[in-house]
């Protein structure tokens, strides 16, 4: 698997206030090559030393851009021959344990579940019997489709407010975009929960989940889930 970072979020640029937002390097000014800026050592007479030859075509006296080498690195604190792309988790936190994910993920689940099953009850689309030949469609039907409302809402709601439903606040980690660490939009909050909780509430129930989820477990460099994947985010520790 590639350790290329993918591109970015696509949920927009995140806010200048976002607290977990990666700042870009401080910077500091080119120094002026040795000699450069000096009086002459005398009339019509130049030193050696004060406009050197440039090997890079820069101009004498001129310096290479950084990571402007024969070898085409790149400007962002990469490998400036070019070697290696810049690590995205570079100034992020440590990346979340896949075994907490998933116990927040359960906890989760039972929340939500809890909420479902009330208001199906209400609404009279609770549908508990084991005898296929009595189940109603648009009981059924009605169920899920609560389901995957309130499971939705829920996982995008609160990523795109704090990266962190209720398991994931309990348990101290968060869900951070890859290419800048900040707080996922709720574009890229939609897309996590709809790749995760859709499948789970209409056929695959537990078995998309863990399948889903599960991924991180095995999943390299970055232990991302399928819904992960789908919204270039990573989960990581906010303790």
């Amino acid at each position: 698997m590639t350790t290329e970072p993918p591109p970015g979020s696509g949920g927009g640029e995140p806010p200048e206030d976002d607290p977990f937002r990666k700042r870009p390097p401080q910077q500091e000014p080119p120094q002026p090559p040795y000699g450069q800026g000096q009086p002459p050592s005398g009339a019509g007479q130049g030193s050696p030393y004060d406009a050197p030859h440039d090997p890079f075509g820069g101009g004498a006296g001129q310096p290479p851009p950084y990571g402007g080498g024969p070898y085409g690195g790149g400007p962002q604190g990469g490998d400036p021959y070019g070697g290696y792309p810049a690590d995205p988790l570079a100034g992020m936190p440590p990346l979340a344990d896949s075994g907490k994910r998933t116990l927040a993920r359960i906890i989760d689940m039972i929340l939500v579940f809890i909420v479902v099953t009330l208001l199906a009850w209400a609404f009279g689309v609770a549908q508990y019997t084991v005898d296929a030949d009595d189940i109603e469609f648009g009981k059924t039907f009605g169920r899920e489709l609560l389901a995957a409302i309130l499971y939705v809402a829920y996982d995008t709601i609160l990523t795109a407010k704090s990266g962190q439903t209720l398991g994931k606040k309990w348990l101290g980690m968060r869900v951070a975009n890859l290419d800048n660490g900040s707080t996922p939009s709720a574009q890229t909050s939609l897309i996590r929960a709809l790749v995760l909780w859709v499948p789970f509430a209409f056929c695959c129930a537990c078995v998309w989940t863990a399948i889903c989820g599960g991924w991180s477990f095995f999943d390299k460099p970055y232990k991302q889930g399928l819904h992960d994947k789908a919204a270039k985010t990573v989960v990581v520790s906010s303790r």
